[in-house]
């Protein structure tokens, strides 16, 4: 059966051979390419800045200055919150929740937000094999990514600082309710849909000792 070819300038519709010329297509690779690069070299910059100055840095960078707060944290249920996510670990409580006690959940994406710091975020959570610091719920969590205020605003150097200064930041300081009902709320399996929060018990009951701090900072 014979094959036909088709002939430039005939066998196309009727215009399309004219209004694109060839090295019309090379121009507009180009621009193309130009594009791609420019995207991808602003982004790249963009999220350097971010992980430089805007990510979390882990509560070793926290015990620096507070090593008092930070020894009492790591009693803390907030300090081992990751751990229950391990097989065998609240068993009667996971059974209770509709959960398999023996499952391993320390991967799970359901649990994990509630059970680290940062995670998905820069310098945040990745796996208990790659961020291990970043396991429970750290320092971070209730007081924001330390990277916007750590080691400008709040620095060895300036001991003297302003908390209002470093709120400005970043800080979360105080913590408020909000900042907790984002995991204390009726969506965790471990409570009903009647649950409530009660913040002024979990603050006195659950969080690290607050201890007179060396230098005055203002509220």
């Amino acid at each position: 059966m014979p094959t036909e070819r088709i002939q430039p300038g005939k066998d196309l519709e009727p215009g399309l051979h004219e209004q694109i010329p060839h090295f019309g297509w090379m121009v507009f690779g180009f621009i193309a390419l130009v594009i791609a690069g420019l995207t991808f070299y602003l982004t790249r910059h963009s999220y350097e800045h971010v992980a430089a100055h805007d990510g979390y840095l882990g509560p070793g960078k926290c015990k620096e200055c507070h090593p008092k707060q930070h020894e009492s944290w790591a009693k803390t249920r907030m300090a081992s919150s990751f751990g229950v996510l391990r097989p065998g670990e609240k068993a009667q409580e996971k059974q209770l929740a509709g959960l398999d006690p023996a499952a391993d959940y320390t991967h799970d994406t359901a649990c994990i937000p509630c059970h680290t710091t940062g995670y998905g975020l820069v310098g945040g959570f990745v796996s208990i094999e790659q961020t291990p610091d970043m396991a429970g719920v750290t320092c971070e969590s209730c007081h924001g990514p330390g990277g916007s205020y750590v080691g400008t605003v709040m620095a060895l150097d300036k001991p003297e600082f302003q908390t209002v200064e470093a709120r400005k930041s970043g800080l979360v300081y105080p913590p408020t309710e909000a900042v907790c009902r984002v995991c204390h709320n009726s969506r965790s399996p471990f409570v009903g849909a009647d649950y409530k929060f009660d913040f002024a018990e979990r603050v006195r009951l659950g969080t690290h000792e607050h201890f007179k701090l060396k230098y005055e900072h203002g509220r």
